[in-house]
């Protein structure tokens, strides 16, 4: 809300901020995590962060400091207390949060906004309701839960209780997903390098992107975000950048 960028990785220092044109500001977290990987704000703007190696979902303030964090550290599990390497956390309007439990489970699992373990789902599998490497998810404005089931190559869309609603097969290999506050889909295939744009019937709206070094190009699309301006912000595993998009407007392919 205040502008700034946050980027999660895997450095000594591994959360760092900037602004919106990408000048450095600070830095902090060193020695606190093993293996970033999901970095989310919340409604609050609160700071989400899961780390795959410790098996937790942790909370912080902007600052850095920790308000609540999730899982039993360093311990896997597939319990109401326990995740198997968290790739992914998102927020319901109405407190409700999801993880994604996402490379050793194949799991979504819901909780209150106290904290309390309400539900979990999904198994392994290639059906419907099952998933190959829960890795990112989003939560539309009437509870709809989007999930990126990578490695099934598609999204899955769930009620806010988990039934099954829909999939969505024309996809690419979806690694990141972010929603808009006008229920524009976001999808970073790390496969193609490319970024797309759905409405929430899963019709396509526009798409850029491919692989290579150069600008506007992509390696390994990881996750991306959407500012209060319309810019997008893409991270990359193997390019080791994040590059920044302004978008013209977009009406619906026919």
């Amino acid at each position: 809300a205040r502008g700034q960028v946050y980027v999660f990785q895997r450095t000594p220092h591994p959360v760092r901020v900037f602004d919106r044109d990408g000048r450095f500001w600070r830095a902090w977290g060193a020695g606190r995590f093993l293996l970033p990987h999901g970095c989310r704000f919340d409604p609050q703007g609160h700071l989400w962060l899961t780390d795959v190696g410790r098996q937790q979902v942790m909370e912080f303030t902007p600052e850095g400091r920790l308000l609540r964090a999730f899982g039993v550290r360093n311990r896997p599990g597939d319990d109401a207390r326990h995740f198997n390497r968290p790739a992914d956390v998102a927020f319901a309007s109405g407190g409700d949060f999801y993880v994604a439990d996402g490379y050793g489970n194949a799991r979504v699992v819901r909780f209150s906004r106290a904290g309390q373990f309400r539900q979990a789902w999904g198994r392994r599998g290639t059906g419907p309701g099952q998933f190959h490497l829960v890795h990112a998810l989003v939560v539309d404005a009437a509870g709809r839960v989007y999930v990126a089931d990578r490695e099934n190559h598609r999204i899955q869309v769930f009620g806010p209780n988990g039934k099954f609603l829909a999939q969505w097969r024309q996809v690419g290999v979806p690694f990141g997903l972010f929603l808009t506050r006008d229920q524009r889909v976001f999808v970073a295939d790390g496969l193609a390098n490319t970024i797309s744009i759905y409405d929430l019937q899963g019709r396509r709206l526009a798409r850029w992107g491919g692989t290579g070094r150069a600008s506007g190009l992509m390696r390994r699309a990881h996750s991306l975000c959407v500012d209060d301006r319309g810019a997008v912000y893409v991270a990359e595993v193997n390019g080791r950048r994040v590059q920044k998009f302004i978008l013209a407007p977009v009406a619906p392919s026919r």
